[in-house]
């Protein structure tokens, strides 16, 4: 019989790609890790490492077993789910407060605008429930959740696309959309960029922008070339909140969803683009979760504050 936690714990190297990196995500020694696993390649009658350099490469039956981990985990998580239902329907009260631990992350803007609000309704609604936050880019955190990273296992991830910049159709993940933000041009105030009222007339200005490679920084460049001009980005930042500021106190112009300023008063001058283009905001789950109560309460949660 091959032990579901070694199992897991291989798929936490194949991920990393070092025995040290696995050990180091999940607080364990590197000696620990490699008795672990030469315990499984026992189990299991074959080789399962290879060294390569400074990394280790998983053999073809080691990778079979990583496939299997996966398989696993699904199984499990989905037992999970029916259980929790069950559970809620023996009670007579399939509508009740719920336990239990979900883990969210979500990234700057939706995490200030959609979180807390969603977080205050659980605690009244459900106030057994543990929700655990993370604030995280994106990309890594769908990531993580697709691969279940042990170290930190998300249940459900806030996550955002541009106009023409999909973000990742990772297998195994469902999204559920909560809102089309709408995408302006953001001016400072009048007194401190007189005379600037549109795309066109922002080409001479400071602009601030997210780093290079960024969807939206993408977004904001092919809007300015669109409108016969090179942005000149002399600020670059992911924290959108510095955006703003930059924006209110006249340093730079910028391209920002409604989301940042959502709740709360701006000096900004907010300017409709052409085509009036919006980022999907939206939340993704495994599969293999839909069903679960607690995670369905948290998206419901988070579509609530939209509404």
């Amino acid at each position: 019989m091959l032990d579901v936690r070694r199992l897991l714990l291989l798929r936490e190297v194949a991920t990393r790609g070092t025995l040290a990196a696995a050990a180091e995500a999940l607080s364990y020694s590197p000696s620990h890790v490699s008795q672990q696993l030469a315990l499984l390649a026992r189990e299991a009658g074959a080789p399962l490492l290879r060294r390569s350099g400074r990394r280790v490469v998983l053999t073809a039956e080691a990778e079979e077993l990583v496939a299997a981990a996966g398989e696993v985990l699904d199984v499990l998580e989905r037992a999970r789910s029916r259980v929790a239902a069950t559970s809620r329907e023996r009670a007579g009260d399939p509508s009740g407060p719920l336990t239990g631990r979900v883990r969210l992350a979500a990234f700057q803007s939706a995490a200030l605008a959609l979180v807390p609000g969603a977080l205050r309704a659980l605690a009244g609604e459900h106030p057994a429930l543990r929700v655990e936050v993370v604030q995280a880019e994106p990309g890594a955190a769908l990531e993580e959740l697709a691969l279940r990273d042990l170290s930190r296992d998300f249940d459900v991830v806030v996550a955002e696309e541009y106009p023409a910049h999909s973000a990742p159709h990772l297998p195994g993940l469902v999204r559920t959309e909560l809102v089309r933000d709408p995408l302006r041009l953001a001016l400072p105030p009048e007194h401190l960029a007189p005379g600037t009222t549109d795309l066109a007339g922002a080409a001479a200005l400071a602009w601030v922008a997210e780093p290079e490679g960024t969807a939206s920084r993408h977004f904001a460049e092919q809007a300015c070339r669109t409108r016969g001009f090179e942005p000149d980005v002399r600020f670059t930042s992911a924290d959108l909140q510095t955006h703003l500021r930059l924006v209110e106190t006249g340093c730079a112009v910028a391209l920002l969803p409604d989301l940042v300023h959502a709740g709360r008063a701006t000096t900004c001058r907010l300017v409709e683009l052409p085509g009036q283009p919006r980022r999907t905001v939206f939340a993704a789950q495994r599969a293999a979760s839909v069903g679960q109560p607690a995670v369905a309460a948290v998206i419901a949660a988070l579509e609530a504050q939209v509404a």
